[in-house]
């Protein structure tokens, strides 16, 4: 691990990521910066999605919000994970109520070779943005992110959203070598937005998998993983905490592992306790309430919360976060009162 500067490597955050013992459990949620907030929605106002990603005052602004309402003990860098292939050329938009929508979808070696190559400067917004945010955020870390390469191949072969991923899938099986060269391409690209962030001083980094839980184990094992691994491999002279996460992917929890990481992020799907047992041994957890959840009456909330600090402890390191990101009708001062729960916390103590 490099130094932080400002007190930054002894953040209970960090330290729990590095299977430190730390004051407190950490605790921040995935899309805390986001339509949960009142706030947000008022800056976000007739500003695209990506537009505002590309806007470093907005960019932290965001990026802000949250640590500013809840207190938690991180902030993650308000992006999208489609923003480096927005940046590098390829003709895409985010639509409102469907998701990502790629106006010339990948489908032959040719599309998968145009794909750009990364390059930092098409994305020197975001250098512009985390450096800011480093100045502000002071002793609290700045998680950088990126989407895995078959999350993001699975938007550029389907054109959007998916619920079968058939299009991708059968790419992976009968057109291999626009496969290997598509996910080759976003390798480079998913490493390079990862470095960026980090050399720019995030302290930690997140590899968002989203659709990976659909795969089976095999498939999951010889199409995808070997791409995963290498954009973590690419990175791993960094010295930042990497966190390797995806939904639904308790089938293939431990195939995910198997990625030389320092945190495993768990959906709410496995409880922590058996997420440990299918991890290696020296990597931390991260997680995992079940977002809507947080819906329930407090005393639901605030014994589920106990359930998973509890099982956390299974675990060298424990983050708490939700198992996926805050719903946008989610209450923001159940959030705060949530946060305020974990660092208030007594664990029971065996008899």
């Amino acid at each position: 691990m490099t130094d932080q500067p400002g007190g930054l490597a002894d953040s209970a955050f960090l330290r729990a990521a590095r299977g430190q013992p730390a004051p407190h459990v950490p605790v921040w949620f995935m899309r805390q910066a986001g339509r949960s907030l009142p706030e947000y929605r008022a800056v976000r106002e007739g500003v695209a999605m990506l537009d505002a990603c590309t806007r470093p005052e907005l960019v932290v602004e965001i990026t802000m919000q949250p640590v500013r309402r809840h207190g938690v003990d991180a902030a993650i860098l308000f992006s999208d994970i489609v923003l480096p292939l927005k940046a590098l050329g390829v003709d895409l938009d985010i639509v409102s109520g469907v998701g990502p929508v790629v106006a010339e979808p990948v489908r032959d070696l040719a599309a998968a070779e145009a794909i750009p190559s990364f390059d930092g400067d098409r994305v020197g917004f975001v250098t512009e943005a985390v450096n800011e945010l480093v100045a502000q955020l002071g002793g609290t870390p700045l998680v950088g992110f990126a989407g895995a390469p078959y999350t993001l191949a699975s938007y550029l072969i389907e054109g959007g959203p998916s619920k079968d991923h058939a299009l991708t899938k059968a790419m992976m099986h009968g057109a291999p070598d626009v496969w290997r060269a598509l996910m080759d391409r976003l390798v480079g690209i998913s490493a390079g937005f990862l470095r960026v962030q980090a050399e720019a001083g995030a302290s930690a980094v997140q590899l968002f998998d989203s659709w990976a839980g659909g795969l089976t184990p095999a498939d999951y094992r010889e199409h995808v993983l070997p791409y995963s691994s290498a954009v973590f491999e690419r990175i791993a002279d960094l010295g930042v905490p990497r966190v390797h996460f995806g939904v639904a992917t308790g089938e293939i929890l431990a195939d995910m592992a198997s990625v030389d990481v320092e945190v495993m992020g768990v959906d709410w799907r496995v409880p922590l306790d058996r997420a440990v047992q299918r991890i290696r041994p020296h990597q931390a957890v991260q997680g995992n309430l079940d977002p809507a959840l947080v819906f329930a009456p407090w005393d639901v909330i605030e014994a589920k919360a106990g359930e998973v600090l509890e099982l956390g402890r299974t675990a060298p390191g424990h983050i708490f976060n939700l198992g996926h990101g805050v719903l946008p009708s989610t209450d923001p001062d159940v959030l705060t009162r949530l946060v305020d729960l974990i660092h208030s916390y007594e664990f029971a103590v065996a008899s």
